[in-house]
């Protein structure tokens, strides 16, 4: 089975590089993850499509920060849809899946017919990266007045990385979800001691990146979400004159990271009375996931600082 087979439509992230552009790129398409992650809640249709919007933006992110390492976006904004929030956790190894999990929290009674992106409000876009292993976490935050989720995220990568960056998103929804997403960056510049963020600067460069932005702004949603079109034959169709090279495809899968061990570890910060006042007429605790769903009941006397 060759790459252009597997990958023709399931959960899978495929890296590439156009060899004679300098330009690395990643596309994604989501069916079964992101369905897991939309069809446990009821979500209004804009905060829906917004959540499956970050959801791509966040797997074409993560597939870069490396083994072990987390991933989330948190979007928070004053309007009806008040929080969107997304972890991106890599493959413990070589082969292995990268798993992805997302939330909406939201006022029904605000959510009304204008465009989703418009009914966050003003706010923040922050990109967060844990690396684990005793290192310092990394926040980039830049605010929501781009116009779209994918605007920030190419704000994001100017002003922190100054990385030249562009998206292209699809969201379709019919009977099932289906999402898919491409992102081009300019590639650093090399020398024998350091690399080196620069601007699209060369007369060369930038008429690379322009030729490569502009096919990207050419492609049709139904190409990108297939699944007659390949993801190897749109990018090969894309960007030919730049001899696109493509990596290995990397699965993505749904997958939650909630325990009831998490759940009692957050409640050890509160004494008993803070735990008597969240103790349920039935005489337990209870407490739900916001991105699985999973609901579980504790006993509130194993529960809190003193227990």
């Amino acid at each position: 089975m060759n790459i252009a087979e597997k990958v023709a439509w399931d959960d899978s992230l495929l890296p590439f590089q156009l060899d004679k552009a300098d330009i690395r790129g990643r596309f994604v398409r989501l069916d079964g993850a992101l369905n897991q992650i939309l069809n446990q809640h009821n979500y209004p249709s804009p905060v829906a499509n917004l959540l499956a919007e970050a959801v791509v933006l966040t797997a074409l992110i993560g597939q870069t920060i490396g083994f072990k390492a987390k991933l989330s976006l948190q979007i928070r904004g004053n309007g009806p849809i008040r929080i969107i929030a997304t972890d991106y956790y890599a493959p413990e190894d070589d082969g292995e899946a990268g798993k992805i999990r997302a939330y909406a929290s939201f006022d029904e009674a605000r959510i009304g017919d204008a465009t989703p992106f418009s009914q966050i409000g003003k706010g923040m876009f922050a990109v967060l990266i844990d690396q684990g292993t005793g290192q310092a976490p990394y926040q980039g935050i830049t605010p929501l007045d781009a116009g779209s989720l994918a605007s920030c995220a190419e704000t994001y990568f100017a002003q922190s990385e100054q990385l030249p960056t562009r998206f292209a998103l699809s969201i379709a929804h019919g009977k099932t979800w289906r999402a898919a997403g491409v992102v081009l960056q300019h590639m650093p510049k090399a020398s024998p001691l350091k690399v080196v963020a620069t601007p699209v600067d060369t007369e060369a460069d930038a008429e690379n990146w322009n030729r490569a932005t502009m096919m990207l702004e050419s492609v049709q949603q139904d190409e990108m979400i297939g699944p007659k079109t390949s993801p190897t034959e749109l990018l090969f169709r894309l960007f030919h004159e730049d001899a696109p090279r493509i990596y290995d495809p990397q699965p993505v899968r749904f997958g939650c990271t909630c325990s009831e061990d998490k759940v009692r570890q957050s409640m050890s910060i509160y004494s008993a009375k803070d735990i008597e006042t969240m103790t349920t007429d039935a005489g337990t605790l209870t407490a739900d996931c916001q991105f699985c769903g999973t609901h579980y009941v504790l006993d509130p006397a194993t529960l809190g600082k003193d227990a």
